[in-house]
């Protein structure tokens, strides 16, 4: 029988990721799991290799054979992993080597627990819906991204309010003086969303949160809207540039005379779940008390 060959994603920035990867690739070979690496650490541990480099939404060939991929770190490097793991329609889970870990479910010493579920094939999977940004400038595609989490359209360096129009379906909707704006997913809505202000929302609801940052307004509140509606962004002539982020990552910068397209991505994540608490559970264990 074919091995399963996982991929591991670890963020080896970390101390404790450095220390348990050598535990953890042996740990898979004992329940019969083709474990491959990064290139660049794959020959330290005898593991075939893939290249990041070379991967990307058009072009994910690398990882196409992969059966599931696993990220080592906190929930930013699960982020990481999914910009490779979403296009290629790989499966995937995150072990929290960081503080609040909410997508990366599962902590340090589940670790083992985990690789066994998954090499019996005793897991779910979940599919979480993402969002797809276009940046155009007189009618000319500049950028297309896609985020699990969250894009956030901020001012740039400078000091001043960042100063924003939006549409949905093509309606005005809205005016903004704040530091940015924040549109994230159901499952972003317990990042930057919420930090800002944002409502929790259940990750398998169909919706685009909208959160406004340190607005400039006694009314400006975030808005829950379908995620099928379609939202566009634009600055008001004479502002300064701004930068459009995905999940944590710069994108691009987007000046007065170019917009930006918010839309529900033709891509979902599959997230694979090994443990059994549901997500009232996660709530109460990650974010109803001081982290």
């Amino acid at each position: 029988m074919k091995a399963k060959r996982l991929g591991i994603f670890p963020n080896l920035s970390k101390e404790k990721v450095h220390i348990a990867l050598p535990e953890f690739v042996a740990m898979c070979r004992d329940w019969g799991l083709e474990p491959l690496l990064p290139e660049d650490v794959a020959g330290e541990f005898g593991c075939g290799g893939f290249d990041k480099k070379h991967i990307t939404y058009m072009h994910n060939d690398y990882l196409e054979s992969l059966d599931a991929a696993v990220s080592l770190g906190g929930d930013g490097t699960l982020l990481q992993m999914a910009r490779y793991t979403v296009p290629a329609g790989v499966p995937s889970f995150g072990i929290n080597f960081g503080k609040l870990g909410f997508l990366a479910e599962i902590d340090l010493p589940g670790m083992r627990k985990a690789i066994s579920k998954l090499a019996q094939g005793n897991y779910t999977i979940e599919r979480r819906k993402m969002l797809q940004a276009t940046v155009i400038r007189e009618g000319t595609v500049l950028e297309t991204a896609h985020a699990l989490n969250d894009f956030v359209l901020a001012k740039g360096m400078f000091s001043k309010l960042a100063h924003l129009r939006m549409f949905i379906n093509g309606k005005p909707s809205g005016r903004y003086a704040a530091d940015g704006l924040i549109i994230s997913t159901a499952t972003g809505s317990t990042a930057y969303s919420l930090s800002a202000g944002g409502p929790l929302v259940m990750p398998e609801l169909d919706v685009s949160v909208i959160t406004p940052v340190c607005a400039h307004s006694l009314t400006a509140r975030a808005l829950v809207i379908p995620l099928s509606d379609c939202i566009e962004l634009k600055a008001v002539p004479g502002s300064e540039e701004m930068m459009l982020s995905c999940d944590g990552e710069n994108v691009i910068e987007v000046r007065d005379d170019t917009f930006v397209r918010i839309e529900k991505s033709p891509y979902t994540m599959k997230l694979i779940r090994l443990t059994s608490r549901d997500y009232y559970q996660t709530w109460q264990q990650k974010l109803m008390r001081n982290v």
